[in-house]
């Protein structure tokens, strides 16, 4: 999963990548809470001269507080990439992307990815530094979100008629078809191209743009420690690309937590929206938020979809030979 060879990845290869990640991303949390408690590198330890909105002196972040922060946002985010999966799977589905080579897409755009998220995680909390007010704007944004997300009608949209792709087209030379897992090859003519694989990897990279807007305000309801934003977000795209593979094609069985989604974003923007009011604890949003996740998936495991009425055949005898029939 790692490696940059094109190969068809199993679902059990991927279930165990997906558990090896998860398992990192747990063992990080016990290494959030000792560098916050011993204050390693500094951790924790709010600046010189920092005081909080009563003018007291702020104090420095507990190790447990730390270890909370980081497991919530990790989850938050991981949680709401599930949507990315679904996009992805629609994207390599209408490119026709061999299963062989959605893994060398899927690598670079990890790559891709974390550059991105840091920049938009370094500019958030430079904005937030400079404009406190913008969290009720992030906490009014993710409510928006996540309502919007559970009136909105599912469907499938097409990646060809994005802004990216028309712009794509039309400023670079596109190739035809695919030329092995090659992002660039040559034409008949001589000239260098771009194949499709190139192109569906600039969609995925914008695709995980888009989602950033979402998950980059909702980490920061969590916290704005700017190593606990990060490291969350590694950790849940690192986790990302393998749970692709485990779970694409399973995905539309838990229709339920689309719901839970939206709960959650929510959640964490009505947490935004009354920091100044309320203060809730790290524990308490964890909570909530597992709890919201289990709900969804407890629920689409346990609620089954209603089966398709089977028309009742006709009781009157049929006279009609055989050879007369319609068929």
């Amino acid at each position: 999963m790692l490696n940059r060879k094109a190969h068809e990845i199993a679902v059990g290869e991927a279930l165990k990548w997906t558990a090896m990640f998860v398992s990192i991303a747990l063992a990080f949390t016990v290494v959030v809470y000792f560098m916050y408690d011993n204050h390693w590198l500094g951790q924790g330890l709010p600046p010189p001269g920092a005081v909080d909105e009563n003018g007291e002196p702020l104090k420095a972040t507990p190790g447990m507080q730390a270890a909370i922060e980081f497991l919530t946002g990790y989850i938050v985010e991981y949680s709401l990439s599930m949507d990315n999966i679904f996009v992805i799977a629609v994207i390599f589905g209408h490119y026709g992307v061999p299963r062989i080579f959605q893994h060398r897409v899927l690598f670079w755009g990890i790559l891709g990815a974390l550059v991105m998220r840091g920049i938009m995680i370094v500019a958030g909390a430079e904005l937030v530094h400079r404009f406190e007010w913008i969290l009720y704007f992030f906490g009014a944004f993710l409510v928006y979100t996540g309502l919007k997300m559970l009136l909105a009608k599912e469907r499938e949209g097409d990646p060809e008629s994005t802004l990216v792709v028309r712009i794509a087209r039309r400023i670079l030379p596109i190739a035809p078809g695919f030329d092995g897992d090659r992002f660039v090859t040559r034409l008949p003519d001589g000239r260098r191209a771009f194949t499709i694989l190139f192109l569906a990897l600039v969609i995925v990279e914008f695709t995980d743009v888009i989602f950033a807007v979402d998950s980059i305000p909702a980490i920061f309801a969590i916290t704005l420690d700017p190593f606990i934003v990060f490291t969350s977000n590694v950790f849940a795209i690192l986790g990302l690309r393998s749970l692709y593979f485990a779970l694409a094609g399973l995905l539309h069985k838990f229709r339920f937590l689309k719901v839970s989604l939206c709960v959650v974003l929510t959640y964490v923007g009505i947490k935004l929206l009354t920091h100044q009011l309320i203060d809730i604890p790290p524990i308490a949003s964890l909570a909530v938020i597992l709890s919201a996740l289990a709900t969804g998936i407890g629920a689409s495991l346990l609620v089954k979809a209603r089966p398709v009425e089977a028309v009742a055949p006709s009781t009157k005898p049929d006279t009609e030979p055989e050879h007369e029939r319609i068929v």
